[in-house]
């Protein structure tokens, strides 16, 4: 009977508890999403000291013992405030609103210390960043600065502000998102892995790839690309790709940096490409108040401009590293492609429904859910009950696929939860603090002296607050600080709202704490830093797109055809600057910089200059120059790999020349002397 009580089987059930509770909200929207978040935001906490408990923890330097009443702790006070807010609810959001009781202080008190502490070990520098505006909350009238001077708060508007006032803190608009709309997209990746169609499709892209070495890399580039659409994080999806794609190019002959730098751009696409965008997708359609498809829509086109300069970064590492000769593909048996083939039909299902058909996108998701999920479930019945020969279906079980799915979901959605309760804290104290007004008059003075100054400090600004921060929190900084200036200015905010994404994304790859990276480099055993800076050259288009938005802005602005022109001029652009980067034309290095330069300068126009008739003028030239580099490139390994075959095939020669020859009797044979003359073998 104690073999049940375990961490494991205990998440299991808080998890599927959750499961069903979202189920059943999403489809009925009973109580509202701030009653939902004052219930889960306590269960996320109870699923995360499980989980933890499960691997060792909370706190790996007691021992089992000690961890175990200190995980009942976390428990027990979780579900004291999980009953206290579910009967006090209404008291609380309704009666009591502003007047709040000693009562209503301790249990804000506890929800908030239990949220400062798991943050502080699951996000070290969001809970410094929280420690520090709390001591500048209550003592922020000690401060010389003029600029950070504010009249200070109590302890107790600091705690209502982050726990009580259920518009903001912990459970705030950030919280509640997560566990509506956010988790019903996750639901899909839930599913995905829970029946092995993420596996399924890493296999597929493998085969699909081609038959040469050189195409081995893009093996990275389409895995990354499929599961980050629907996994959100740079560093997971390189730890689920990378484990797969990075021994597969060094198998075949690209070194472990390259192989790293490869798998770390990969998985920054996956970052940008919808429908998840990092889970900023979300945050950008509620700070702006449009269908989440609009957003989408624009995250498409960026999308595309980064994932064309990447594949030709790829493809001009894999020319001038790698040989063209074949590799032999593994097999597959059917089920691995009908596998992909649901999960991208469910993609495709997912942005018809919300582009074509104009369902919402909560609906969306759900629906694109159930579909692969059903799919996948006759699909596991065809091969239990119908065909009964395959070897791979035989040691699946049908509820270990389904626990493991709804396991997947908690893990993903408890970590999510947590990450917005700490930004929430956040937020919630730069409100109380007035620190958002003053930082806003303080980049609107700066735009009226040099509008290409603010936006390069609000750059910086951002790059250094996405140092060691989830994309997610970085993008949620930006947009609350940076954003709203700009936009009173007179930036169009959909130009605003992308700078802040495309900087978020760029702190998740930016040195010197690239999380992206250090997992990259620890699979393939390489030098970290080394594996960084090998990524940052062939991730340029971020950076690029960063600022060349604010001039190609019908990109992020218009829909549709609108949009065509200032993409195409952004992806030729930025492919131009790649190649100048990576690729080569002349083996003299002096005419090969010269050809490089000339074709960046071109592609800088065409990202850079006003006129979109220039612009495209310059997108022209530069595609000539990438045609001709290409062509340049891949004729000069083909001869070099030539001279290679022939030198290769007249050493083999010289050598079997050298060999002493067999007469097929086990014995060798003399040159020039005949058998019968050779000494005998004494015994």
């Amino acid at each position: 009977m104690r073999s049940l009580f375990t961490a494991r089987n205990l998440f299991f059930v808080l998890a599927l508890g959750m499961f069903l509770h979202l189920l059943y909200y999403f489809f009925t929207g009973a109580g509202g999403s701030v009653l939902l978040a004052t219930r889960l935001l306590p269960v996320s906490v109870m699923l995360w000291a499980l989980r933890s408990y499960d691997e060792g923890g909370p706190y790996e330097r007691f021992g089992t013992t000690t961890n175990r009443f200190i995980t009942a702790g976390y428990i027990g006070a979780s579900a004291v405030v999980f009953g206290y807010f579910s009967m006090q609810f209404e008291d609380i959001f309704i009666m009591r609103a502003g007047s709040y009781n000693t009562a209503d202080l301790i249990i804000g008190t506890l929800i908030f210390v239990i949220i400062m502490e798991i943050s502080r070990k699951i996000h070290l520098v969001l809970f410094c960043v929280n420690l520090v505006l709390i001591v500048y909350t209550l003592f922020g009238q000690y401060t010389p600065i003029d600029f950070f001077w504010h009249p200070g708060a109590s302890v107790e508007r600091l705690i209502t502000s982050s726990t009580m006032e259920l518009a903001t803190g912990v459970y705030g608009r950030y919280t509640q998102m997560a566990l509506t709309l956010i988790a019903a997209f996750l639901l899909l990746a839930a599913v995905a892995k829970g029946f092995t169609a993420q596996a399924a499709v890493l296999r597929t892209i493998q085969v699909a790839s081609g038959r040469s070495r050189r195409s081995i890399p893009f093996t990275a580039v389409l895995s990354s690309l499929s599961i980050g659409m629907v996994s959100g994080s740079g560093a997971a999806n390189t730890a689920v790709t990378g484990s797969f794609t990075i021994p597969l190019m060094k198998k075949h002959g690209l070194p472990g940096v390259q192989a790293g730098a490869v798998e770390t751009a990969a998985s920054m696409g996956g970052l940008i490409m919808p429908p998840l965008m990092a889970v900023a997708g979300f945050l950008m359609a509620e700070f702006m108040g449009v269908p989440y498809w609009d957003v989408a829509l624009r995250g498409f086109a960026i999308g595309f401009v980064y994932f064309t300069s990447l594949m030709l970064a790829v493809y001009l590492m894999s020319v001038r590293m790698l040989p063209s000769d074949d590799v032999e593909r593994p097999q597959l048996e059917a089920f691995e492609y009908f596998k992909t083939g649901f999960f991208f039909g469910a993609i495709l299902a997912l942005v018809v429904m919300l582009g074509v058909v104009g369902i919402g996108a909560m609906r969306s998701a759900l629906y694109a859910a159930t579909m692969l999920l059903v799919a996948l479930l006759l699909l596991y019945g065809y091969y239990k009950v119908i065909v009964r020969t395959s070897e791979s279906y035989k040691s699946q079980r049908l509820w270990t696929n389904l626990r493991s799915t709804v396991e997947t979901f908690a893990d993903l959605l408890w970590y999510l939860v947590i990450l917005m309760a700490t930004l929430g804290i956040m937020i919630g104290l730069f409100t109380v603090t007035g620190f958002l007004l003053r930082m806003g008059s303080l980049l609107i003075d700066l735009a009226d002296w040099n509008i290409f100054a603010t936006i390069l400090i609000a750059w910086i600004f951002g790059w250094l607050a996405g140092t060691g921060l989830p994309p997610t929190a970085t993008y949620v900084v930006v947009a609350v600080i940076i954003v709203p200036p700009l936009i009173q200015w007179g930036v169009n905010p959909w130009v605003a709202h992308f700078f802040a994404f495309l900087i978020a994304v760029w702190g998740e790859l930016s040195p010197p704490t690239s999380l992206t990276a250090a997992v990259a480099a620890r699979i393939a055993d390489s030098s970290f830093m080394a594996t960084m800076f090998a990524a940052l050259k062939i991730c340029m288009p971020i950076i690029l797109m960063s600022f060349a938005i604010f001039v190609r802005s019908d990109a992020v602005i218009e829909q549709g055809i609108g949009q065509v022109p200032d993409t195409l001029a952004l992806a030729l652009g930025s492919m131009a600057i790649t190649f100048a980067f990576v690729g080569r034309f002349f083996p003299n290095p002096r005419s090969d910089a010269g050809a490089r330069a000339l074709l960046a300068l071109v592609g800088g126009v065409a990202l850079f200059h006003p006129s979109i008739t220039m612009a495209l003028l310059a997108s022209g030239a530069a595609l000539l120059g990438l045609i001709v580099g290409i062509y340049r490139l891949r004729r000069s390994r083909e001869l070099k790999d030539d001279l290679l075959t022939e030198l290769e095939d007249a050493a083999a020669a010289e050598t079997t020349a050298a060999d002493p020859q067999d007469d097929g009797q086990g014995e060798p044979v003399v040159a020039g002397v005949d058998q019968d003359q050779q000494a005998p073998t004494t015994s």
